[in-house]
């Protein structure tokens, strides 16, 4: 499947229902049995495998965002940027909302209009940067996750398929909302299965692992044997974060064993970076970083890790 191609934009009904139809057939091609989740909000999981015995969950969400005048900017390891970039955005929602009100105030001179004026504002605002006009561009956030989970499905051999279910989540941009509903439908099941979940992994050349903080206290040696599973790839670099301050907001946050996969660049001023994301920038997704990615999650499930 040319995801990028023929699927550039999922957020509309109609939109992820052609691109869950064409999937579905995709992976039934492949041998794969596949059912389909409703969830809240009309969202729809998709589900290739059997979610109650296998070991391992390769995940990424399939919706992708509105348009924003602005980029999601994350940085994972510096917590004051991340913050300060949110205050930021936050401020200039509140200059529409400030100028508005001050001119029906001063037209009209009316408190309870003032107060409508101000809440009406900020919260069209906020719908806006949900479910406003859609992004155009989703190249990395998550055209890639869901270029990972696919062509990781193709290549994980037949032995090893029975310990692997592949999920692709609905409505992630809503607020988790898939992945939310899946961990309560199964939620004996996710208690013990590992969650590798792909979210923007097609744009930087440092990719990390992330694992919840829950999984890294109680699984100490079997990161370290991660840590040799993850073999660079010329320019491009895998590696497992273990120790210290590590955010990335994704699906993997609704599960015990949630382990976040993404792809970073560096600067030098704030350290590891992601951006472009949620604007027309979006355009970066690299076959290099599909196929390291793939690679080192093969290794892990097959050697049991």
């Amino acid at each position: 499947m040319d995801v990028l191609r023929e699927f550039p934009v999922r957020k509309s009904k109609t939109q992820k229902k052609q691109f869950r139809m064409a999937v579905r057939s995709y992976g039934e091609s492949l041998g794969y049995t596949c059912t389909e989740e409703k969830a809240p909000l009309g969202a729809r999981n998709l589900i290739f495998g059997d979610p109650e015995h296998a070991r391992y969950l390769v995940t990424a969400h399939y919706d992708t965002p509105a348009r924003m005048p602005f980029p999601n900017f994350i940085t994972p390891q510096n917590m004051a940027v991340y913050l300060l970039y949110q205050i930021g955005i936050a401020l200039l929602l509140c200059v529409p909302v400030f100028l508005l009100t001050w001119l029906v105030g001063s037209l009209t001179e009316n408190g309870f209009l003032v107060i409508l004026t101000a809440y009406g504002t900020l919260l069209l605002l906020l719908y806006l940067l949900v479910a406003g006009p859609a992004n155009p561009n989703n190249a990395n956030d998550n055209t890639s996750g869901v270029i990972l989970v696919l062509e990781t499905m193709k290549a994980l051999p037949e032995a090893l398929r029975d310990k692997v279910c592949f999920v692709l989540f609905d409505l992630e941009e809503a607020g988790l909302v898939g992945s939310m509903s899946y961990h309560g439908k199964h939620k004996k099941a996710v208690k013990n299965q590992l969650v590798l979940n792909a979210d923007c992994v097609g744009d930087g050349n440092e990719i990390l692992l992330i694992p919840s903080k829950k999984f890294r206290k109680k699984n100490p040696q079997r990161l370290e044997n991660w840590k040799s599973d993850c073999l660079p790839r010329g320019e491009k670099t895998i590696a497992v974060h273990d120790k210290g301050l590590c955010f990335f907001p994704s699906d993997q946050a609704n599960f015990p064993l949630g382990v976040g996969i993404a792809a970073f660049r560096r600067s030098k001023v704030f350290g590891l970076y992601c951006a472009r994301i949620h604007t027309p920038k979006d355009t970066v997704c690299e076959e290099n970083n599909m196929i390291l990615i793939r690679d080192t999650l093969i290794r892990i499930i097959e050697k049991g890790n």
